[in-house]
């Protein structure tokens, strides 16, 4: 296409390209959520539907944007965690975060029926999103847990949850305690092939192959055992 006059108007746009050998985190946090939570009647203190909703829009997510290496989520929020070596969209921080934003949002939507049955979605849900850079294995895994302690309950809201609900927190579900993780694992799945045999002949034959799929956790992710259970989440040496 034929440059043109107007094309100057492009140097008004920024570099907006995130710093190289950093993880990249996106996080969505559910705009006004308290309000769509009350409006949508979710079950409190925790909707195992609306978990759920949350957890199939960020393997939605996942499945897009295959250079996520973990992501983690409790309540309205998802963390997502890109390689530090990712050059996907030229490691513009406006095109991943747009793309997380937008991904999830649609996900949200399209598989609310799946979740709500025939309860109705009377609003759109908004989600907001920011991009922060961690330099280090530490870094991130400190953020994570930061997440995750942020999201365990003090003693404080342990009583709340007894005296309101008639909730002993310790008896709940890891799920309601420690969050959603999302990662990718190798899987093998056994599928049929049709294939010749010498004396020319076919038959149907069962086949092994390996596959990346994204697996959920509800457990602990401060400690040590997560990360040397799973040491191919972080790269070595950072």
């Amino acid at each position: 296409m034929a440059k043109s006059k107007f094309e100057y108007v492009r140097n008004f746009e920024t570099d907006d390209a995130c710093l190289r050998n950093c993880y990249i985190v996106v996080r969505l946090d559910g705009r006004n959520f308290h309000k769509f939570a009350e409006q949508h009647k979710f079950t409190k203190p925790n909707d195992n539907r609306a978990l759920g909703l949350m957890t199939r829009s960020a393997r939605s997510v996942m499945g897009e944007l295959e250079d996520i290496v973990i992501a983690y989520g409790q309540s309205d929020e998802f963390s997502f965690v890109f390689k530090r070596t990712t050059t996907l969209f030229k490691r513009r921080a406006s095109k991943l975060m747009t793309h997380v934003a937008s991904q999830f949002s649609s996900s949200y939507v399209f598989y609310w029926k799946e979740f709500f049955g025939e309860q109705p979605l009377l609003y759109p849900p908004g989600f907001d999103g920011r991009v922060v850079l961690y330099p280090t294995n530490r870094n991130l895994r400190d953020y994570l847990s930061w997440r995750q302690a942020d999201w365990n309950t003090s003693r404080r809201q342990n009583e709340i949850l007894f005296s309101q609900f008639d909730i002993n927190y310790n008896s709940e579900p890891a799920l309601h305690k420690k969050g959603t993780t999302l990662i990718w694992e190798k899987q093998d799945e056994t599928v049929t092939k049709r294939m010749k045999r010498p004396d020319g002949e076919e038959e149907d034959v069962p086949v092994t192959r390996s596959r990346r799929t994204v697996q959920d956790y509800h457990c602990d992710i401060i400690g040590e055992k997560f990360w040397e259970d799973h040491p191919d989440i972080l790269e070595h040496g950072c």
